[in-house]
């Protein structure tokens, strides 16, 4: 279990670090080093591991909205750069949301552990999204306004889609990321 942490605190500390180095210009040299995402994506895949086991205290209390997972190649590269950033960035806040929810509908004891590296996880991907020069995202007044959402009633179900959703999409959009294709001067 410690290690598990560690593999996210690390990364959360290295990202850190890269900001806080002396002498470097502004804006932030983006982060486009893949193996940033990979813990997070076991710490994803252990927490649907660890809630499929779940007997007790681990129900969500409520649905809540997801945003679909499926990557379609053509129709993703088609989109602009932009449009990807804004789908990964609602998909981003709707986990968080939800999450936020799974927090306090879960009462096993050591769930929350992986319900709270998840959140974290969270807010790591969308640091590396600051350095990719990505604009911070702008959530609408209604939930109803995102388009490519649907509604899971499980916290299995949550937790799945979102290890899918960072394997897909955000996987995705950091290899595509323009400020890692820019030319080294």
């Amino acid at each position: 279990m410690l290690q598990k942490r560690s593999r996210g605190l690390l990364t959360l500390l290295l990202i850190v670090l890269e900001w806080t180095r002396p002498g470097l210009p502004s804006p932030l040299r983006p982060i486009c080093d893949l193996r940033v995402l990979e813990p997070l994506i076991l710490e994803a895949r252990d927490a649907v591991v660890a809630m499929k086991s779940c007997r007790e205290g681990c129900r969500l209390s409520e649905s809540v909205t997801v945003p679909q997972t499926a990557v379609e190649a053509d129709v993703w590269s088609k989109k602009t750069a932009l449009e990807q950033a804004q789908e990964v960035q609602s998909g981003l806040w709707l986990f968080q949301q939800a999450l936020n929810l799974l927090q306090t509908s879960v009462t096993n004891v050591a769930l929350h552990n992986h319900i709270d590296n998840t959140i974290r996880n969270l807010l790591t991907i969308n640091a590396v999204l600051r350095s990719l020069n990505i604009q911070e995202y702008t959530p609408p007044a209604n939930v109803a306004e995102l388009q490519g959402t649907w509604r899971v009633s499980s916290a299995t179900d949550l937790l799945q889609v979102h290890f899918s959703f960072l394997r897909g999409k955000v996987h995705h959009l950091l290899v595509d990321a323009p400020a890692c294709h820019q030319a080294v001067s």
